[in-house]
């Protein structure tokens, strides 16, 4: 008769679940989820609003349906959020010059602003959820998330940096 050998690990490497992939993604999840529906607030349609708001200033979309498409959200609830959102004056549908019978969304002022603010409300919420890791093994944890998911649309520090000036400033020399 044989027996299964069990994995050697020490006991607090067992309690803390360190062992158990879906216990700390989910983890995780949940306290971003939380976080994050806490830093956005009321924005229209919440979390995927803001993802949509950030591929809107961050992108290049040639019509609501590739944005759609990019974001994974099916064309008719995208009609929808995009509704909502002109509504609330932060996007616009506009022509698209190299096609004009496709409608981009396009950012308004007013929209450009909001997402500067939710990018800065979403950081701060993602730094308080990662705040047992310092700078370095945050960028890891980014890096091989990215890695092992492949890019995600929506919030990105591209996109964030676009609208809340940090893009320029990294631009300009140093003194």
């Amino acid at each position: 008769m044989t027996t299964r050998a069990e994995p050697q690990t020490d006991a607090a490497t067992q309690a803390e679940g360190a062992d158990d992939l879906g216990w700390g993604l989910g983890a995780l999840l949940r306290g971003y989820r939380q976080r994050v529906t806490d830093a956005i607030g009321d924005f229209p349609h919440g979390a995927r609003g803001y993802q949509t708001m950030c591929a809107v200033v961050g992108g290049d979309h040639p019509s609501q349906l590739a944005l759609a498409r990019n974001l994974g959200i099916d064309k008719t609830v995208m009609t929808y959020l995009v509704d909502d959102l002109v509504e609330a004056g932060l996007v616009e549908r506009r022509p698209n010059p190299a096609d004009r019978r496709q409608r981009q969304v396009v950012a308004t002022d007013r929209g450009t602003r909001a997402v500067a603010e939710l990018c800065r409300r979403v950081d701060a919420a993602e730094n308080d959820l990662l705040g047992r890791l310092d700078g370095d093994e945050r960028a890891t944890l980014r890096r091989l998330l990215s890695k092992a998911t492949g890019p995600a649309p929506g919030h990105t520090a591209e996109a964030c940096a676009l609208v809340t000036g940090e893009a320029e400033e990294a631009d300009r020399p140093t003194e």
